[in-house]
């Protein structure tokens, strides 16, 4: 076998990494913890590429990732797969898991067209993994360590023998962590390979400061090594420098191809925003409050501003109230801007294909930056 290591700098490659998994189910114990509240719903996921297949993009792989796991919270995970195999028939599908459930829906996951998962595996001792982790949740609550860590390296196994034998090509990405699982690592690439893994990717932890606790940096010697002992056993690529990008921030796993925040885009049939608001001014209404609907969007000569005011119609409260007002007064909008919204609209927008944003602050800079802006004025006029 032949270490490839990763470059400095890719070329932009022909995949999208989605942040779909909202809830997390373990926490390193040397990182801070994830910010999971940023996750795309399944509507919002593909509104979101399909803007980007709009203006031409070429992405042939879609990977299913952060900021918690894929697999904590399946029924969005498999939605989004099932919208995505439906949609676009032809699209790679993967995700990146710890492997916690993954044997269990194997065979779910291989039947909405899964072909590659990504398992995180930094160790197969349970006493090296409660070193490694704070925290463990298998399911909805947290269980003691010594449990959970016993029940993680056992699920890891079963994942990677279970995918395999679905057709799902298994890839293992291991952070060695000085001085804690590095003497480990050969041996990690020599066991899943022989449970099925085809592929390792080999990451050097990267302490997050100074002052924080934990390892220290990974010697590029040992590093090469390392490579070196796990590529008797793999396909090794190196990873030079870990870094723990947040896919909200800078979507890094899809390369030079998708840079900036993973925010909704206009589309040719959603072309406008809506935005509630009391002032006129600002976004500082409760979506439940509302009794108008300002529209903002492109004008003939392509400037942004507010076209028009839609009244919210009355009805019942429920999940229908929330299709009458997408029906009424969204039908060409692509994201909604609020204060406060609750839950329930959230997902039935999202489904709608129009991404519900909350915050309170400036609307003409909020919906410039929605259209690639920057947070500016554009002297449009206000509703009265």
């Amino acid at each position: 076998m032949t270490i490839l290591p990763f470059p400095a700098t890719r070329p932009p490659e022909p995949r999208l990494t989605l942040p779909m998994a909202a809830r997390a189910n373990n926490r390193i114990r040397f990182l801070p913890m994830a910010r999971v509240t940023g996750a795309l719903r399944p509507g919002e996921a593909m509104s979101y590429l399909e803007s980007l297949l709009e203006e031409g993009r070429d992405i042939r792989r879609v990977i299913l990732e952060g900021p918690g796991d894929p697999l904590a919270d399946i029924e969005p995970t498999l939605e989004t797969l099932e919208l995505l195999r439906s949609l676009y028939p032809e699209m790679e599908l993967s995700l990146t898991t710890l492997g916690l459930g993954a044997a269990d829906h194997a065979a779910d996951l291989a039947a909405r067209g899964v072909s590659e998962a990504t398992l995180l595996v930094d160790t197969l001792e349970a006493a090296t993994a409660a070193d490694l982790y704070a925290w463990i949740r298998p399911g909805r609550r947290t269980i003691p360590l010594p449990q959970s860590t016993a029940l993680l390296v056992t699920e890891q196994r079963k994942a990677v023998e279970t995918l395999a034998r679905h057709g799902i090509r298994v890839h293992v990405r291991t952070t060695v962590y000085p001085g804690i699982n590095e003497d480990q690592v050969e041996e990690i690439a020599r066991h899943m390979a022989g449970l099925g893994s085809s592929s390792m990717t080999l990451v050097p932890f990267s302490p997050p400061g100074e002052d924080q606790e934990g390892p220290g940096a990974l010697d590029e010697a040992r590093l090469d090594q390392l490579g070196k002992q796990c590529a008797n056993y793999l396909e090794v690529t190196i990873l030079r420098e870990e870094k723990q990008p947040d896919p909200l921030s800078d979507n890094a796993d899809s390369a030079a191809a998708f840079p900036g925040p993973i925010l909704p885009r206009p589309t040719r049939e959603r072309p406008n925003v809506a935005v509630v608001s009391g002032s006129g001014m600002e976004i500082d209404l409760h979506l439940g409050q509302a009794d108008r609907i300002l529209i903002y969007g492109p004008r003939e000569d392509g400037l942004t501003c507010l076209l028009e005011a839609r009244p919210v119609p009355a009805t019942e409260k429920g999940a229908s109230r929330w299709e009458t007002l997408a029906e009424a007064c969204l039908k060409d909008c692509f994201a909604l801007l609020a204060a406060h919204a609750g839950e329930a609209p959230k997902k039935v927008l999202a489904s709608l294909g129009i991404r519900v944003l909350t915050m309170e602050d400036n609307i003409e800079g909020t919906v410039d930056v929605l259209y690639g802006g920057g947070k500016k004025k554009q002297g449009c006029a206000q509703p009265a």
